[in-house]
């Protein structure tokens, strides 16, 4: 029974994975010019917008600041006025600097030699940082270290939850071993089927759902809980 339940759990996960592509077409994530820039903003894009989170980026970047040793250098009030549009300025250029200074002192500023790191290790030591919490050292893992993790956000929750693929209440590594239990160990598309889940919550799966026009509506357990507010 448990062997068939998994079985039905990976044809819906590859299903909904199928239908989202197909809608949406590929996300391209994560955009970026350096492994150490997606670094960058996914520290950034906590608790913001991305588009506030380009802004941020911008500036750092005509500053010349998209580097460890630069941030490190950097005064704090200059790098929280440069990265303003992003929201909790003041903390994350605390967290930017925290970062940077782990990776000066253990890797030597080189984010090559970071990703040389086992992965599991390496998400502890990116999880023992000071504002790192797991969704953003799985990000850095997935997007710029392209290790096999999934990323579970307030999106992916809700998505799930409305589909009754969890249950109210789980824990961030219950959803994350539903995925990576069930799907191929694949770096790219746990990347893509990621942003997918982010495209269709934005546009389709919010607060109040809009279920009648959303790809996902087939695989709808009942109409209740399709209707349900479930919120993030």
């Amino acid at each position: 029974m448990v062997g068939m339940r998994g079985s039905s759990t990976r044809r819906r996960l590859i299903s909904l994975y199928r239908h989202l592509l197909r809608h949406f077409g590929p996300q391209r994530w994560w955009p970026a010019r350096s492994r150490f820039e997606v670094i960058v903003g996914a520290i950034l894009t906590q608790n913001t917008a991305w588009t506030n989170v380009k802004r941020a980026i911008a500036a750092m970047r005509a500053e010349r600041l998209l580097d460890p040793k630069a941030i490190d250098a950097a005064p704090h009030g200059a790098l929280a006025r440069l990265i303003r549009s992003s929201g909790y300025y003041n903390m994350k250029a605390g967290r930017l600097k925290q970062f940077t200074h782990f990776l000066l002192t253990r890797y030597g500023g080189s984010v090559r030699r970071m990703f040389r790191t086992e992965a599991s290790r390496l998400r502890e030591e990116l999880l023992a940082i000071s504002g790192v919490g797991e969704e953003t050292a799985d990000s850095i893992l997935l997007y710029a270290g392209d290790r096999p993790i999934f990323v579970v956000d307030a999106y992916t929750r809700r998505v799930l939850g409305r589909h009754g693929l969890i249950m109210e209440g789980a824990s961030y590594g219950e959803i994350q071993r539903l995925f990576m239990d069930h799907l191929p160990a694949d770096p790219a598309l746990f990347n893509e089927y990621h942003a997918l889940l982010v495209a269709v919550g934005k546009e389709y799966c919010r607060r109040t759902p809009r279920c009648d026009a959303c790809p996902l509506r087939y695989d709808l357990p009942d109409r209740a809980n399709a209707l349900s507010t479930i919120s993030p």
